[in-house]
C-alpha cells in the first residue's frame, strides 16, 4: 500500500478540503488514502472511519460493487472513467452525482492507485426532468390541438355539405320554378338564369371548400380512396400529371390516415406552388409495421439554404409524423426535383421516453 509523507499528506488534505465536491484518493486495492471534507459531510462520518478502508466497509453492498468494479477498470485500462450515479444520503433522499475516476501514476509509469471526484448534480437532473415534462406537455398540447382542428374541420365540412348545400339547391329549384312560370319578360328570365348559374357555381365551390376542409371520402372510404381523389383533383386543377401507386388491402388507424393524407396534401401543394414541375408521383406501400409514402416531382428542387418558401408547411408535415412516432425526410437538389419520404406506424403508438 503506497504511503504518503507528512508534507505530501498535508498538501493533499489542503487540496481536498478546498474542493466543494466529494473527492478521494485510493490505492490499487481500492483502500482510501485521503478524502475531502465534503466527502465526510455527505456520509456523516469522520476521517478515521474512512482512511484505510475499502468501499464495502463504508458503502451498502450494491454501491460498493459498482465502486470496486469501476476502480478495477481504471487500474486495468489506465483510462479515465466517467458516469452518473444515484444514491441515497444519510437523510434518505435520492441524489444524483457526476463521478469521474482517473489513474494515479508513479515515477516509473506504474499505476499505484486512483483519484476520483463526485459532483452533486441533483438540481440539474431535476431541471432536466422538468424540461422533459414540459416538452411532453407541449407535445400533448400540440397533439390535442391537431386533433381538435381536424374534428372542427370535419364538423364544418359536414355542415357546409349537408346544410348550406341543401339550402343552395333549394334556392336553385325555386328559381327554376319561377323561370318556368314567368313566361315572356326577357329581362326577368335572363336575371333568373344568371341567379341559377350563380347558385350552380356556389354549390360547386361549397363542395370544393367542404372537401378541402375535410374530405368525407377519407372517413367513409379510407385513405387510398382519399389520396386517389386528391391526386386526381389536384392534377385536373393544375394540369400537371400526378401518378399514384398505392398498395391495397390495409385499413389504417384514423389518426394515421389523417396524418398521411395531410402530409401528401401539403407535399403536392408545395409541388404545384413552388416546384415548377411537369410531373409528380405518389407511391405508398406497407413495410413491416409502417406505412411508407414517397411524393416525388421533377421540378426545380428544394434549396434549403436560400428558400424560405414552404418551411412552415415542411415543419407541419414533420410535426404530424412525429406525434405518431413517425418521420418525414426531404431529399432535394436544385434543378433535379424533390422527394418527400414519409414513414408512419400502421397503428398509433405512444412515444417512448428518452432513457436517462
Amino acid at each position: 500500500m503506497p504511503t504518503m509523507s507528512g508534507r505530501n499528506r498535508w498538501l493533499e488534505h489542503a487540496l481536498l478540503d478546498n474542493i466543494p465536491d466529494m473527492a478521494w484518493l485510493k490505492d490499487r486495492e481500492s483502500r482510501y488514502l485521503a478524502v475531502s471534507a465534503t466527502y465526510l459531510d455527505v456520509l456523516g462520518v469522520t476521517d478515521a472511519d474512512v482512511i484505510g478502508r475499502r468501499p464495502e466497509e463504508i458503502w451498502p453492498a450494491d454501491i460498493a460493487r459498482v465502486y470496486l468494479k469501476t476502480d478495477q477498470a481504471v487500474v486495468r485500462s489506465g483510462k479515465r472513467r466517467r458516469y452518473e450515479e444515484a444514491r441515497r444520503g444519510p437523510d434518505g433522499l435520492l441524489r444524483w452525482y457526476d463521478t469521474i475516476k482517473s489513474p494515479i501514476w508513479d515515477e516509473s509509469n506504474n499505476i499505484v492507485g486512483t483519484v476520483g471526484i463526485s459532483r452533486d448534480i441533483t438540481k440539474r437532473k431535476a431541471a432536466e426532468a422538468e424540461l422533459i415534462a414540459s416538452r411532453e406537455q407541449l407535445r400533448k398540447l400540440s397533439e390535442f390541438e391537431q386533433q381538435t382542428r381536424e374534428q372542427e374541420r370535419a364538423r364544418i365540412a359536414r355542415e357546409l355539405h349537408d346544410e348550406l348545400g341543401q339550402t343552395l339547391t333549394a334556392i336553385k329549384m325555386d328559381l327554376a320554378w319561377m323561370r318556368d312560370r314567368l313566361g315572356e319578360p326577357d329581362i326577368v328570365q335572363a336575371r333568373i338564369e344568371r341567379l341559377i348559374g350563380i347558385a350552380d357555381r356556389s354549390v360547386v365551390d361549397l363542395r370544393r371548400i367542404a372537401t378541402e376542409l375535410r374530405p368525407l371520402i377519407l372517413d367513409e372510404l379510407g385513405l387510398r380512396a382519399a389520396i386517389e381523389w386528391l391526386t386526381q383533383s389536384m392534377s385536373e386543377r393544375s394540369g400537371i400529371p400526378i401518378t399514384l401507386a398505392f398498395e391495397d388491402g390495409q385499413i389504417y388507424d384514423p389518426e394515421v390516415s389523417t396524418a398521411a393524407f395531410r402530409i401528401v396534401q401539403e407535399a403536392l401543394t408545395n409541388v404545384l406552388r413552388h416546384g415548377a414541375a411537369t410531373h409528380a408521383e405518389v407511391n405508398a406501400r406497407n413495410e413491416g409495421d409502417a406505412l411508407v409514402i414517397a411524393v416525388s416531382d421533377d421540378g426545380c428542387g428544394i434549396d434549403r439554404a436560400t428558400s424560405g418558401k414552404g418551411r412552415l408547411g415542411l415543419a407541419g408535415m414533420r410535426e404530424r409524423a412525429r406525434l405518431l412516432g413517425g418521420s418525414v425526410a426531404i431529399d432535394g437538389k436544385v434543378g433535379a426535383g424533390t422527394t418527400v419520404r414519409v414513414r408512419l406506424p400502421l397503428e398509433r403508438r405512444p412515444r417512448r421516453k428518452t432513457a436517462r
